[in-house]
């Protein structure tokens, strides 16, 4: 069946919904097809906060907010898309607040704000109250509002399809989806006069993580395939405090409330790295500094994890503004906070490269971006616009998703009124979906997806998490090499049609392949140590040489091509990056 909408989205989490609402608004026809119902995306796990500099509680500028954004990112950031954001952030905040989302307020009934790693006052003099938030659960209510939004904006669902193709004319302009229907088994095409990835991340390419099941990474493979490059993906944010050996993340605003991290010592090793601002350094840094202390001796009775301390903080704080956080470190490790601290460890969080996009989601293919991609738009985790560079200071993914899925959304809706008209279809757009499937199928003899994606996890874990070096690099891609042989003869138990997530896991782990390359090959390419990416052997940061986004274009068996384009800098040149 075609299903025939001006604008389809690919993903119902902040940005597919932000992006969703503002095209309809404008008179859009808009789908949004999710292999989730929308209610369980990701962007629901978000807890501590959304930046913007609204002044509520302490004195603020959009203009420190932006800096802190470049510093944060190890001024690999465009700075141009950085303005466009923090400037943007302040009236976003108030439309959310007036579009429904039950903000946690001050005792004058404004939106409070909370402290979060790297975010200062006056270009770096000392914390700054930035972090909207709804005690931790920020994510949680955004999200619902959005979709609610959404219901009443008229905008069509298509939930549990899950996409597995991208399609283009030969002209190269974007044109429309192909998806299975999980209920049925039906394979899909969606027609459309623009087409938007929001996709979300990848996480799940790593053995720790605090991303969802869902997050394989599909639409990053997509691009690739249809020609487009990813943009930085050797940048993965390892958050600095998961639930030791699950990932679950306990969020920055625990730390901002208050929290201490600690040592086998008990000492608050955090003042030796960073003195000025401590435990609210930026995210790399602190994963990093955690692993030093480690890799020193310094675990929790010599293992793999510090402690967070939150027992100084109090009781009243813990259920009121961290409820979710005390919930689960009581469920599952069985330790109340309040009493107890909590074990902790670094868990992979967030994808600071993806498809790279202008500041209106227009997907850019070249490196001087000239080459955009006709109908083809991405934003949120899955897009590069680049406002994280090279480390993500946190609640600037929340506001990321809101931001540029707003101005995305106007983009497309624009784009239609301009040029009314759909890129016709090709004979048989389905035909390499259903190859696909069939193939998996049919195969009696085979190896199953879960040994290969733990294979997959244990490599990309071992070698290419935060800290790396040429070795590691190099083993990571030998054992991706021989991954890509052993999924071509990936296979199923289930034959069934209906609910066959045995052979959506088959298709995520030929996806996950599709895109880890990238990671583990950039990574080697970029001999410095930048942000999250942190290399052993070359440990300084290299702005002659390195000052520069990485493009990977992938050739599937054919190995890769990478490019590399200029950053944008506008106000703040690059310089050592303290706290």
């Amino acid at each position: 069946m075609t299903f025939s909408h001006d604008i389809v989205i690919v993903g119902a989490g902040g940005a597919g919904l932000m992006a969703a609402l503002y095209a309809a608004e404008e008179g859009a026809d808009v789908a949004v097809v999710s292999k989730l119902h929308p209610l369980r995306s990701h962007t629901g796990a978000a807890q501590g906060g959304i930046g913007a500099a609204l002044g509520n509680e302490e004195e603020d500028s959009w203009l420190w907010h932006a800096f802190d954004t470049v510093k944060g990112s190890d001024y690999l950031g465009d700075q141009d898309a950085i303005e466009q954001m923090c400037k943007d952030a302040p009236r976003t905040i108030i439309e959310l607040e007036h579009y429904g989302v039950p903000f946690s307020r001050t005792n004058e009934g404004k939106i409070a704000q909370r402290r979060f790693g790297g975010h200062t006052r006056n270009f770096g003099e000392a914390p700054v109250r930035r972090a909207c938030y709804a005690a931790d659960r920020t994510g949680h209510v955004i999200l619902h509002t959005l979709y609610e939004q959404c219901v009443k904006k008229q905008v069509r669902f298509y939930d549990e399809y899950q996409v597995l193709d991208l399609l283009m004319t030969e002209g190269g302009t974007c044109n429309g989806v192909v998806a299975y229907e999980i209920l049925t088994g039906d394979v899909h095409t969606f027609h459309a006069k623009a087409v938007c990835f929001a996709t979300g991340g990848y996480g799940r390419v790593f053995k720790t993580t605090s991303n969802a099941h869902a997050g394989t990474g599909d639409g990053f493979a997509l691009a690739v395939r249809a020609g487009v490059p990813l943009q930085d993906m050797e940048f993965v944010q390892f958050h600095p405090t998961g639930l030791y050996r699950l990932g679950i993340l306990i969020t920055e605003g625990a730390r901002g409330e208050g929290g201490i991290l600690r040592n086998s010592e008990g000492e608050r090793f955090m003042e030796r790295y960073a003195p000025t601002v401590k435990d609210l350094a930026p995210r790399d840094m602190v994963s990093q500094c955690i692993y030093t202390e480690i890799r020193e001796g310094r675990g929790i009775n010599g293992k793999e994890y510090v402690h967070l301390d939150m027992t100084h903080v109090g009781k009243e704080v813990l259920e009121h503004k961290l409820p979710e956080i005390s919930t689960f470190s009581r469920v599952y490790l069985g330790i109340d906070p309040v009493e107890q601290p909590i074990p902790v460890a670094p868990t992979c969080h967030y994808a600071m490269g993806g498809i790279p996009t202008n500041v209106d989601g227009q997907v850019v293919r070249s490196g001087d971006r000239s080459d955009i991609v006709p109908g083809f738009y991405a934003c949120g985790e899955c897009a590069c616009v680049s406002v994280h560079g090279a480390n993500r200071l946190g609640t600037n993914s929340l506001l990321d998703l809101v931001v540029f899925g707003r101005r995305t959304g106007m983009a497309m809706a624009a784009a239609i009124k301009a040029d009314n008209k759909k890129a016709a279809l090709s004979e048989n757009p389905e035909k390499r979906t259903r190859d696909t499937l069939e193939s998996i199928m049919a195969r009696s003899d085979g190896e199953k997806a879960v040994s290969i994606r733990t294979d997959l996890q244990e490599t990309m874990m071992k070698n290419v998490s935060v800290y790396r070096n040429d070795d590691t690099l190099a083993e990571s891609l030998s054992d991706l090499k021989d991954l890509r042989r052993r999924v071509k003869s990936v296979t199923v138990e289930d034959k069934g049609r209906k609910f066959n997530t045995d052979l959506m896991d088959a298709v995520e782990i030929l996806f996950m392949m599709d895109y880890a390359e990238a990671i583990a090959a950039g990574a080697k390419n970029r001999t410095e140590s930048r942000g999250a990416h942190s290399r052993e052997d070359f440990s300084s940061r290299d702005d002659e040489n390195w000052l520069k986004h990485t493009l990977f274009f992938g050739k599937g068996d054919d190995g890769y091509d990478i490019e590399y384009k200029d950053v944008t800098i506008t106000r703040f040149q690059p310089k050592e990056r303290k706290y």
